[in-house]
């Protein structure tokens, strides 16, 4: 098959505020979903749910994703809506406004009295988190077309490098969002059933955030009209517009899209595993238990929020970094980041000191912070700019089945890895290293 002429052959050279503009919103919405992944379980034991059923309502978001965001793609491709933005700004708004009522309801779900552990209470929070998480997904996927959409070949690394800076900074906030209020003053208890203050107050200023950060974005960045986009992408304005199969554009897709979605795979499997047993894991080998009702336990608990931000932090500085890379360098950079990673989930199962574990994390984010700038720079670079926004939807698929595959072989892998938490970091760094391995696959392609 031979390669398409790549996309942003054409593109002018934006000036770097234009592309902080592009990327801003980036950091509301990676909070907002920072807040549901790192909360949610703690407002569905609130409410009552049962513990042991609480990896069903995990598995939400993922499938959300490999539905919504090629759905998002294929309909932008299609749109011009001047009066609110263009093609892909309506999505955001429209997203947004939806996740901003989602996140004022979402820690109120013990707050109008159905019943601490009723079916209504459960409902409610499974229907507002599935909805936060389907809209925050409408509002994230328009931030990674528009780079795609306007940034060239040259400022494409810079370009998603800022976009995981601001993510990874939206990650660290939301993280840390709860814990502040409450040093503050803000309640941290509440009546049985009934979500503590500090949590509403941190999905209110999360709510907020989305809502300024967004609307940096929306008023301080022009897309291009369809004549232009065509014209800088050298295409037609007609070739948006044809049907657009999802079968057959992943058929005649480069191969970079698919040597980059094995990576993927590796990564994504690798980090669900991250965060379904860390807890777990730092539980056994630094306060030598297993039992979740133990203060231990809670103790671990509470530790690993800590390294989650330091991850996060790792991740903005190292994202940064990575952003100075020259595109020759992208592979060693890619490959590195990913080993070095490895050998940040391996020493996790050798290391019992609270403190040590720190550089462990440091290491995973270096990993994280690859994922998140590499991937879509170097698939955007190899698409002709026909059906951008469906192809970086369905390229979504590469996040999402990774983590739903690595979910349910979990019920049998945990069993082989002796129902050890702490060896399924073996495991994990072992399949990350092999996903270091497979960016030798990749044939990245640039414009001239």
């Amino acid at each position: 098959m031979s390669q398409e002429k790549p996309a942003g052959a054409g593109l002018p050279t934006l000036s770097k505020s234009t592309i902080w503009m592009i990327n801003f919103g980036f950091l509301g919405v990676q909070t907002a979903f920072t807040l549901q992944s790192s909360q949610m379980s703690r407002i569905f034991q609130t409410i009552g749910a049962d513990p042991n059923n609480l990896g069903w309502f995990f598995i939400l978001p993922p499938l959300m994703g490999l539905v919504v965001q090629p759905i998002v793609g294929y309909y932008s491709d299609r749109t011009w809506a001047p009066k609110l933005g263009g093609r892909r700004l309506p999505y955001l708004l429209l997203g947004m406004i939806v996740a901003v009522i989602v996140m004022l309801l979402l820690p109120n779900s013990g707050s109008f009295g159905f019943g601490y552990g009723s079916l209504a209470a459960l409902w409610f929070g499974a229907i507002t988190v599935a909805f936060l998480d389907l809209s925050s997904n409408v509002a994230m996927q328009p931030f990674k077309m528009m780079v795609g959409d306007m940034v060239n070949d040259d400022q494409k690394s810079y370009a998603y490098g800022i976009q995981s800076f601001l993510s990874n900074t939206g990650a660290v906030l939301a993280a840390i969002f709860p814990f502040l209020f409450t040093w503050f003053g803000v309640k941290n208890i509440a009546p049985k059933g009934v979500v503590p203050d500090s949590v509403k107050v941190a999905f209110y200023v999360g709510a907020a955030l989305l809502v300024i950060t967004s609307l940096f974005t929306v008023f301080r960045v022009h897309e291009y009209d369809p004549a232009t986009y065509a014209k800088y992408h050298g295409i037609t304005e007609e070739d948006n517009k044809e049907g657009g199969n999802w079968f057959t554009l992943l058929k005649t897709a480069p191969k970079a899209f698919w040597t980059v979605t094995l990576v993927q795979f590796f990564c994504w499997f690798a980090f669900q595993y991250l965060w379904t047993y860390s807890a777990g894991a730092i539980a056994k080998n630094v306060w030598d238990t297993t039992n979740a009702t133990s203060a231990g336990y809670q103790a671990a608990g509470n530790w690993y929020g800590v390294l989650a931000a330091v991850q996060s932090i790792a991740a903005v500085v190292w994202s940064y970094v990575l952003a100075k890379v020259p595109n020759k360098y992208h592979k060693l950079g890619y490959a590195g980041s990913l080993l070095l990673g490895a050998f940040g989930f391996v020493s996790v199962f050798f290391i019992h000191d609270q403190w040590t574990l720190i550089i462990s994390y440091i290491l995973v984010g270096i990993a994280w912070a690859g994922m998140n700038t590499y991937p879509l720079t170097i698939v955007t670079n190899a698409l002709s700019g026909k059906h951008m926004g469906t192809y970086l939807g369905l390229f979504n698929g590469s996040i999402c089945l990774p983590q739903i595959v690595a979910s349910l072989l979990s019920f049998a892998l945990f069993p082989l890895f002796g129902h050890s938490q702490v060896n399924m970091f073996i495991l994990g760094g072992i399949v990350l290293a092999l996903g270091a391995l497979s960016v030798g696959t990749i044939k990245e392609t640039y414009a001239e």
